[in-house]
């Protein structure tokens, strides 16, 4: 539902939208909780998927037009963290619940943030104006859905196949006639269930693309690093956990720092040495072995935290940065999609990885996610040549910051 979500926020309000998906995400997580079958598990948990996928997109549309441009770098800074912190949060707190209460709490502690959500929302969100004219695009939508989760499900069968290798050249060129099929359908139509016509746009294009290429090889460590210390290092999943989490407070550290890095350096420079810096982290995970010391890995976690949380913050806010008004609810949902298939892709290509270093049968040694950090570490450095594209003025009114021309 991302692509669509700020065609409802503009038919119906920002405000209503968003909290109908605080509702439908409460009311799926605690059918969730509820389950008592398989089938009806997964039925609750796409009912719960529907109301999430809602909520992000629209929330963040309701954060930028709330704050004015100069205050936008803060706005994504908050806007940014629960999406770093969450999925290293998330297995901790899940493994506690499962452990000591039942799997079902996963879902049921939902329902008090989910409440105060929906009160908040009411009480503090001023709502939008209403756009009726529109029509809602329903075969572009199929278009770009079935397009992007046939091409994660071809990526996951490159390295552990489910189904046969022919099967995955299908599922992948299905993937691709969809897509590229939907390019030129885009062009034919007023309002497009994606607004392409957002990647004219220098700031959002590079924000996104390059970005979200970026992030696709720092979002496959929270994936690999787990599994490596609990598979390959034989560490039980609480030790493997209270090692990771440091990387949430990495991000917090983050946070009171983003703005003073763009005002003195500007979009360009921290793009690109965030990347650099988080493709060297990633490939020095390789150097981490059985014997390294339990401080040094919570050390270095930290130290990949930061890289990874400055370049998500700066990249979210550049893409929004220079974006017209009139365009903010077609961009938060195209950048939602973007954002959203970089964490998929990340882990779907470090699990693809992860299956070729293993395909004649060996088992997952620390040798073999070494060989995968290493791979991994050249994707964050693909978003290098967008970055270095940026101007001096690009996102200016945003960072505040001011080139010094050199003297003649």
């Amino acid at each position: 539902m991302r692509p669509v979500s700020g065609w409802f926020a503009d038919r119906y309000g920002a405000r209503r939208i968003f909290t109908l998906s605080l509702l439908i995400f409460t009311v799926g997580s605690i059918l969730c909780g509820m389950a008592t079958s398989f089938p009806m598990l997964i039925a609750t948990r796409a009912l719960q998927g529907f109301g999430g996928a809602m909520m992000t997109p629209v929330g963040r549309l309701i954060l930028i037009r709330s704050f004015p441009r100069s205050q936008l770098v803060t706005a994504m800074t908050y806007m940014t963290l629960p999406a770093i912190v969450g999925p290293v949060i998330g297995p901790v707190l899940g493994g506690f619940l499962t452990t000591y209460l039942s799997w079902r709490w996963i879902f049921w502690v939902n329902l008090p943030f989910g409440l105060i959500g929906i009160f908040m929302a009411l009480r503090y969100i001023e709502d939008t104006d209403r756009d009726r004219t529109v029509k809602f695009d329903f075969p572009g939508f199929l278009m770009v859905g079935f397009g992007c989760v046939l091409l994660q499900y071809g990526i996951e069968n490159v390295g552990r196949p489910t189904i046969p290798a022919f099967a995955i050249v299908i599922v992948l060129f299905a993937a691709a006639l969809l897509l590229s099929g939907f390019i030129r359908y885009a062009r034919t139509v007023k309002s497009p269930a994606v607004d392409l016509t957002l990647f004219r746009l220098r700031t959002f294009r590079i924000g996104t693309l390059a970005g979200g290429i970026c992030r696709v090889g720092l979002n496959g460590v929270p994936f690999l690093l787990p599994l490596m210390l609990q598979v390959g290092f034989g560490m039980s999943p609480i030790v493997s956990g209270s090692l990771t989490f440091v990387s949430a407070l990495s991000a917090l550290a983050v946070r009171p720092i983003a703005s003073r890095l763009l005002r003195v350096f500007g979009f360009d420079r921290v793009l690109s040495w965030s990347a650099i810096g988080g493709a060297v982290i990633v490939a020095g995970f390789a150097l981490i072995g059985p014997d390294t010391p339990r401080w040094v890995i919570m050390a270095y976690v930290f130290v990949f935290g930061i890289a990874r949380a400055t370049q998500f913050m700066t990249s979210n806010t550049l893409s929004y940065s220079d974006t017209p008004a009139a365009q903010l609810s077609r961009a938060t949902s195209l950048g939602g999609v973007l954002q959203q298939l970089s964490v998929s892709f990340g882990i779907s290509i470090a699990a693809m990885l992860l299956g070729v270093v293993t395909l004649d049968g060996s088992p997952l040694t620390p040798e073999k996610f070494h060989i995968t950090f290493l791979i991994m570490a050249f994707i964050p450095l693909l978003g290098l040549p967008g970055f270095v594209r940026l101007r001096p003025e690009d996102g200016q009114q945003v960072s505040g910051h001011i080139r010094r021309q050199k003297p003649i």
